[in-house]
């Protein structure tokens, strides 16, 4: 029955190829519409994905390496609604299912071109992902351009709150776009795939010749401690650094409820219990991390927690160190358990040079469902009549934190490939168990 439906859907890889071509032209000339419109932010938008679809023709100089047609019209649509309606309620939603259907290309073609496996859990959960970090630069490139080149895409003369708010609606639209974008990626997106790859003539590597690499053949690298082996800082010392932190938190915890501030309360609990998340997972998991990945865990919400207290108003940047170190963590965390689970299965398979670009997009991703956290808390406090545990600041504010995010990301996903492999294979053993 599968395959009488994908019969109805594609035809053949040549059938395919002329349809995707058909509607990358239709693409290519409402991008010069948009040009001469001076709708730069479509023309942009339109030029990428047309980039994005034509990557793979390039890169095997075979015209029939593109993605499915029915994924291209579903690029069309949200553009060719820009074109006829300009700029509206309908556009503005419409984007980002333009937006989604980016990023179903994008997991389409990596699943298809590159040596990269995915099973369907991971590959709902890449696409959804993905639709979020695309919005999310999409957006972070508007302001860049708002303020570099005086532009009104996000900063169209609303006060900062008023464009806050409406670029956490974008990012709710998103999240509701990427879902629908997984469900459509499960349902036909691997069918079709799997059909075009075995009848494709584009000569792309066959995955079952691919050499299989098992824990054990890593687990012989050599890799060194984070903190000992590069600063010479004994551990010791790193476990004491980290305990100080530690009674430092329950501190501001006391001071939180003596002066009965509800915001440095609830940070300072949140930040201590998070602190003690190395203990349980060594005690009822079996899970063991180094001292320095706990003294970098600490340090993180430790960092936090004085801001919280006070040091966010009074020292500008500490907010963007305390994002940026974030980000780190939640880049290892996902480096870890990416890594793991490829070492786990053989159905899940990341090359390494492909795990910095999932690490940007996860922590992009993190962050831009941080923001709507954030943006939620806050709303919630102010209609209750309370102070917001988590508050946001403007659109200034939280655009300056997702490039920040892409910072600390960046620095996780360059040292995770050297720093966390004991911890992946911990996990992996756990997965085993």
């Amino acid at each position: 029955m599968a395959d009488a439906r994908l019969d109805g859907m594609v035809d053949s890889p040549h059938r395919n190829a002329i349809l995707s071509w058909i509607v990358t032209t239709i693409l290519a000339v409402l991008a010069v519409n948009h040009a001469l419109a001076a709708s730069y932010r479509w023309f942009a938008f339109t030029g990428l994905a047309i980039a994005i679809v034509l990557a793979p023709v390039a890169a095997f100089r075979d015209p029939l390496a593109v993605p499915p047609w029915e994924l291209l019209v579903l690029v069309l649509l949200p553009v060719v609604d820009a074109t006829i309606l300009d700029e509206s309620f309908l556009t503005t939603i419409a984007v980002y299912v333009a937006v989604a259907a980016v990023a179903l290309v994008v997991a389409v073609e990596i699943d298809r071109f590159t040596a990269v496996r995915m099973n369907h859990g991971f590959a709902i959960a890449f696409v959804v992902l993905t639709t979020l970090a695309v919005a999310g630069a999409w957006n972070v490139a508007q302001w860049v351009s708002d303020v570099a080149f005086g532009t009104a895409y996000v900063l169209d003369g609303r006060s900062q709150d008023a464009a806050n708010r409406a670029l956490m609606y974008d990012f709710a639209y998103a999240a509701v776009a990427g879902l629908f974008a997984g469900v459509v990626f499960d349902r036909y997106g691997r069918s079709t795939t799997d059909r075009l790859a075995e009848d494709s003539t584009t000569g792309t590597a066959d995955r079952s010749s691919e050499p299989q690499r098992s824990a054990s053949e890593s687990e012989s690298d050599p890799v060194p401690s984070l903190v000992r082996d590069r600063l010479d800082v004994p551990e010791r010392t790193v476990r004491r650094l980290s305990r100080a932190m530690q009674a430092a938190l329950a501190l501001i915890l006391c001071y939180g409820l003596v002066v009965r501030d509800l915001t440095t309360v609830a940070n300072g609990a949140i930040a201590l219990a998070i602190t003690f998340l190395p203990a349980v997972l060594e005690r009822d998991y079996r899970l063991p991390l180094e001292p320095e990945l706990v003294f970098w865990l600490t340090a993180a919400v430790f960092l936090h927690a004085l801001g919280s207290a006070g040091l966010y108003g009074a020292i500008g940047p500490w907010d963007s160190l305390t994002h940026t170190i974030s980000a780190t963590i939640v880049a290892a965390g996902g480096y870890a358990v990416v890594r793991a689970i490829d070492l786990h299965t053989d159905e899940v398979y990341f090359p390494t040079s492909m795990l910095f670009a999932f690490i940007l997009v996860f922590v992009l991703a993190f962050g831009v469902l941080w923001e709507l956290m954030e943006f939620a808390i806050d709303w919630s406090a102010a209609l209750l009549g309370l102070d917001a545990v988590l508050a946001q600041h403007g659109l200034n504010d939280t655009i300056v934190d997702l490039v920040y995010d892409v910072v600390g990301a960046a620095v996780a996903a360059v040292w995770g490939s050297i720093y966390l492999t004991d911890l992946t294979h911990r996990i992996a053993d756990r997965f085993d168990g």
